[in-house]
């Protein structure tokens, strides 16, 4: 018996060290791949009746720290969060230049400052006026460009979070198929090791790509889900998808649903789980796309509209010499047969000279906007003293008056676009307008409040300052901002509404009362995101959506249709005012450009301004006067007020300090984000390190295994040829 158990002894020595032999070479073997962990030879002692009978292999098992795997890679999804974003923002810093590059906005904006002030030098010199209009050109096309390549960095960002979500359904399909195998494996205690180096490297690949967390059952398989608890994994793999946008746009928001989420099965709301994704490279995508260039973009747009609206005022208060004769608004009437205007609403006092003058600036005839509306002589008769009076009557009466002093042939209209054009068809005269205090002749120039009545309801909905303004008819600068789209100041998470009653109205219906397209209540106390959902379940023909915007939010109304329309609330409501609701910024910096005649005759630019010759009780323009392009100066290197925008706060700076405080927030943000990757890319290499040099193969030890197996390998087989020997010995004795 003793003999016999020696043999048995020998052989499973044999058999074991041969197989750990194996093990060893095969470690030996994938020294160099990927995802590999050392496998582990387990020798156990074999035991038969309670007496030892050799050695039995136990399982393989592999060299690996749960733990520390789970915390490498979190950090490895921390760590691609950070580094999908370096390229965007070396894209951005390379294409928007430091602020003191030439090809910085800042330093085209300090260009058309510098212009304006020598242009006020020489005002009639067509040199001066050829340079400040290409630069306020320049101004307008680096913000057309820069819009464009905000854009077209979102649309990137976008196709990667679609390539990235293939590749995450590659990986999770692996893993549930890695788990099945596994299931089945240890169901019949067979090797599983080379299964979960297989799992394991998927799901290591997946933490790069988004934030996974795992939970082992007991079965073997492992729960894949997200850091938030959106399940990836869990007997099956959630099939995700994700559809990139062709064509992004300044106005295109997933908050809006103009960029499609990221769906796990059915694409339907409840199966959307974008918001839900905190880490890996799309992580970082999705701040890139949703956040960090939406926020630049706003910048641009608050930048573009102060600017547009700013230099518009002052060019609109002014004239080029000898004045124009043809001027068509930008301001868009839906329905100007009822919409109304009034003349200094507040005090019924103000008024608008009219004048037409020679082509050496010479008064040839004046009146005032009210003298021409209440004298019963033009239109279609006597009007209310200062208003409210109808656009259309107040077209009318201007092209009579127009008509009968010298302009026969004379147009003033609103055309289909519903804009007013002026157009007095004769080459010896020229128009020119002046608000005053008063109606009396040379009264002091002081813009004029126009209070637009937009709903034809009654009462002042909109108050803008200057006649020309209001209209909109010598603006150097134009966009393509309208009525379709409305928007609210940046409003902070907690804000919550007063009550009140809003009216919509469109182009199609016009105003007025029973005209409405829609109307919505609100109830005081209403929060952001159940004013959104109610004004949405209301079915209005008007979208609401909540944008984010810096560390707060922007509420969004866009029409279904893309129609103009006037969104007004009942008397005595202040919410529209609360809320900071105007129209839309959003397509300022993408639009913004030089009006077209301009570009071609710099000479129509706004020098001077009407003057009043009081000697010879009269109104002139004189060619040398530069008070109009002086004040345009003067505003470029003033202060201006900046709203909360895109992570700005509010701000009272030039033009050229708003831009370039635009340039150094963006470049401060992208050396946060270099840095703080290069302290996580550090803790994760650490741990990485620290896990290869536990899960890793090290040839020295192997080489050490390999020569203890050997060794092993060859006692056993002489303890296997004595025992033979013995037998042998046994047998010739028998």
């Amino acid at each position: 018996m003793s003999l016999t158990v020696a043999l048995r002894a020998a052989q499973s020595g044999i058999l074991t060290n041969q197989a750990a032999i194996g093990a060893t070479a095969k470690n030996i073997a994938n020294v160099h791949t990927e995802g590999y962990s050392r496998k582990l030879v387990n020798f156990e002692n074999q035991v038969l009746a309670g007496a030892g009978a050799g050695v039995t292999l136990g399982t393989f098992t592999r060299a690996v720290d749960e733990s520390l795997l789970k915390d490498l890679r979190r950090e490895l999804s921390d760590t691609n969060l950070l580094s999908s974003q370096l390229n965007y923002y070396e894209r951005l810093q390379d294409l928007f230049g430091s602020p003191e590059s030439n090809n910085s906005i800042s330093h085209v904006i300090s260009g058309l400052t510098q212009a304006a002030e020598s242009m006020a030098l020489s005002p009639d010199q067509s040199l001066d006026q050829n340079e400040f209009i290409r630069f306020a050109n320049e101004v307008a096309l680096k913000l057309n460009k820069m819009t464009q390549e905000i854009q077209e960095l979102r649309a990137q960002a976008d196709q990667e979070i679609a390539d990235a979500i293939f590749q995450i359904n590659g990986l999770t399909s692996e893993v549930q198929d890695t788990n099945f195998k596994i299931i089945r494996a240890q169901a019949v205690d067979s090797d599983t090791t080379e299964l979960k180096d297989k799992r394991d490297l998927a799901i290591t690949k997946l933490s790069e790509l988004i934030d996974v967390q795992t939970f082992p059952r007991s079965s073997g398989d492992l729960v894949v889900f997200t850091s938030d608890g959106f399940t990836l994994v869990d007997g099956v793999a959630n099939t995700l998808t994700h559809t990139a946008a062709g064509i992004v746009g300044t106005t295109s928001t997933y908050a809006a649903g103009n960029l499609t989420g990221i769906f796990a099965g059915e694409i339907k709301p409840g199966n959307d789980f974008t918001s839900r994704i905190k880490g890996g490279e799309v992580g970082g995508l999705l701040v890139q796309r949703d956040t960090v260039l939406p926020n630049l973009q706003a910048q641009l747009d608050e930048l573009s509209s102060e600017l547009i609206d700013a230099i518009n005022l002052l060019h609109n208060r002014g004239t080029t010499f000898p004045g124009l004769q043809t001027m068509t608004g930008t301001r868009n009437f839906i329905d100007p047969a009822d919409q109304t205007m009034t003349l200094d609403p507040t005090n019924s006092a103000a008024d608008v000279t009219i004048s037409l003058f020679d082509s050496s600036g010479n008064q040839q005839s004046t009146t005032t906007l009210n003298t021409i509306m209440v004298s019963g002589l033009y239109g279609t008769g006597t009007q209310t003293d200062h208003g409210a009076w109808n656009i259309n009557e107040v077209a009318q009466s201007m092209q009579d008056w127009l008509q009968d002093n010298g302009a026969s042939s004379a147009s003033v209209a609103v055309n289909t676009e519903g804009k007013l054009v002026l157009d007095l068809n004769i080459t010896s005269l020229y128009i020119a307008f002046r608000d005053e205090t008063a109606t009396a002749e040379g009264s002091t120039q002081s813009d004029i409040e126009i209070g637009f009545d937009s709903d034809a309801i009654g009462g002042v909905d909109e108050t803008v300052n200057g006649f020309a303004q209001f209209f909109g008819l010598n603006n150097l600068y134009t966009d393509s901002r309208d009525g379709s789209l409305y928007e609210s100041a940046q409003l902070s998470s907690s804000f919550t509404t007063s009550a009140a009653t809003l009216t919509l109205f469109d182009k199609t219906n016009g105003v007025g009362t029973g005209n409405e397209f829609g109307t919505f209540s609100v109830t005081a106390g209403t929060s952001l995101t159940d004013f959104v959902t109610n004004f949405n379940n209301a079915s209005l023909g008007a979208t609401a959506s909540l944008i984010p915007d810096g560390a707060g939010f922007k509420l969004r109304i866009l029409h279904n249709t893309g129609k103009e329309m006037v969104i007004t609330q009942a008397s005595g409501n202040t919410l529209l005012t609360d809320m900071g609701i105007n129209r839309s910024q959003a397509r300022s910096a993408a639009t913004i450009a030089v009006r077209s005649d301009l570009k071609l005759t710099p000479s129509l630019a706004t020098t001077g301004q009407v003057q009043y010759d009081t000697g010879k009780k009269e109104y002139r323009i004189t060619a040398g006067d530069n008070t109009g392009i002086q004040s345009i100066a003067d505003l470029l290197s003033s202060k201006n007020l900046f709203d909360q925008a895109g992570g700005l706060s509010v701000a009272s700076k030039t033009f050229t300090e708003y831009a370039t405080s635009i340039l150094s927030n963006n470049a401060n943000q992208a050396a946060v984000n270099e840095s703080q990757y290069k302290t996580q890319a550090s803790l994760s290499d650490s741990l990485n390190l620290e896990h290869k040099n536990i899960s890793g193969v090290s040839l020295d030890e192997e080489m050490t295994n390999l020569i203890l197996y050997q060794q092993a390998f060859s006692a056993a087989a002489r303890v296997l040829a004595t025992v033979q020997q013995m037998f042998q010995t046994l047998e010739d004795a028998v």
